[in-house]
């Protein structure tokens, strides 16, 4: 609940300074309530969602354009009413989450109507979410069965020379089975995301927790950091990057150590780990992605599992200060030594993300290195709707 209400006045925040110098856009009313110009509005509802197609109201009678933008598709005109409501209808959609934004007279802001936001690390990715609903209780959603704990932690990073932050997921029953030991799986974000979404967005404890439920899979700890090297704690994981970050936001080399020299040794001394590298994995989407093939490829004394979403180690659009070395070289020159080290090297990408050239490259260049690995190409692009779907597919693969 708590979670709820903080996002909701993130939400609120976001949606006033992004509405700044925009045209008029009158809220939603509530009923009894009258917009100041004196003129009654009835409550306006958007989205509203019947047989898969999503229906996008907005009241801005002062606009001369209006559009969404949603990763459901091309952007949609709105067609204005004489009321000064704008609408359009996109569909039918499969069932999945979905997000979108509008677009009035070139200034983009989030849906007012909409209580359901998604926040990111920087202002320019919040956005409104929806769902379309399925018949049956999707892979992701919470379902009937024993749940884990998310735990939010603290730190002070040495190696950044700040205080961080931190989610921990417990598997179900890790307090009460005091002498079982877990093995760990760190889970990096993506670029303008935080330590917060992937349970936030990505649903990782919901979707770990059902795969527990049906013994798909070993119960383990997950440590979900903040991406962004040499970023402090501020207090609601919502921020920018420093201004010299380099492309992605952040310091690669920081981050690094903050995994290597501060987190890893706090989490096996906090948590019941199995502290060994046969039981530690590292896993990520985009940004995240090439940060775990990176620093996992580059670390295999402290990691046995190596998984890249959405992304490449090479080709990628970081500048090479800032994204380091080629880091297959080095696995090429001691192949029989790391393929004996790695127990995963997992990559996957959907075949209309752009990262896919990245991915391809990687896949084809440790194919060339003799490094054994799995490649993955799916349908999608670059969203929450793939990388909850890559979690639910690798999770059975870690650990066994």
């Amino acid at each position: 609940m708590a979670t709820t209400k903080r996002i909701r006045g993130l939400a609120a925040a976001g949606c006033a300074m992004l509405l700044m110098g925009a045209p008029t856009v009158l809220p939603a009313q509530e009923p009894g309530m009258r917009p100041a110009s004196g003129a009654s509005a009835a409550p306006l509802v958007s989205p509203t969602i019947a047989d898969g197609r999503a229906t996008f109201r907005l009241r801005a009678p002062e606009a001369k354009g209006v559009s969404v933008s949603g990763d459901f598709g091309p952007d949609v005109a709105l067609t204005r009413g004489a009321d000064g409501v704008w609408s359009a209808t996109v569909g039918p959609l499969p069932p999945e989450e979905y997000v979108y934004f509008f677009i009035v007279d070139g200034v983009r802001l989030p849906d007012p109507s909409n209580p359901q936001v998604k926040i990111g690390y920087v202002t320019s990715t919040t956005t409104s979410l929806f769902t379309v609903p399925g018949k049956d209780i999707a892979f992701h959603e919470v379902q009937d069965v024993p749940h884990g704990e998310i735990r939010t932690l603290l730190y002070a990073s040495r190696s950044n020379g700040t205080t961080r932050e931190l989610n921990v997921y417990l598997p179900p029953g890790y307090d009460a089975n005091s002498r079982e030991r877990y093995p760990v799986l760190y889970l990096l974000h993506g670029f303008a995301n935080d330590h917060h979404s992937w349970h936030r967005y990505g649903r990782a404890n919901d979707i770990l927790d059902n795969l527990l439920a049906k013994k798909a899979i070993k119960p383990f700890i997950v440590v979900m950091p903040l991406g962004y090297g040499g970023a402090s704690v501020n207090g609601d994981g919502n921020g920018i990057p420093p201004a010299d970050a380099g492309a992605f936001g952040g310091d690669f080399a920081l981050y690094e150590r903050d995994i290597l020299e501060d987190i890893v040794p706090m989490i096996d001394s906090r948590y019941r780990t199995i502290a060994n590298r046969e039981n530690r994995a590292i896993i990520g989407f985009s940004m995240g992605g090439m940060q775990a093939g990176r620093f996992g490829l580059a670390h295999l004394e402290t990691f046995s599992h190596v998984g890249i979403m959405s992304a490449g180690l090479l080709g990628n659009p970081a500048s090479a200060a800032n994204a380091g070395p080629d880091p297959i070289a080095p696995l090429a020159a001691r192949k029989d030594e790391a393929n004996r080290q790695l127990k995963l090297l997992w990559i996957a990408c959907g075949r209309e993300d752009t990262a896919m050239a990245g991915a391809r490259s990687t896949h084809e260049a440790l194919e060339k290195a003799g490094i054994r690995h799995t490649f993955v190409e799916t349908e999608g692009a670059h969203h929450w709707r793939v990388w909850r779907r890559y979690l639910r597919d690798v999770a059975p693969l870690l650990f066994r």
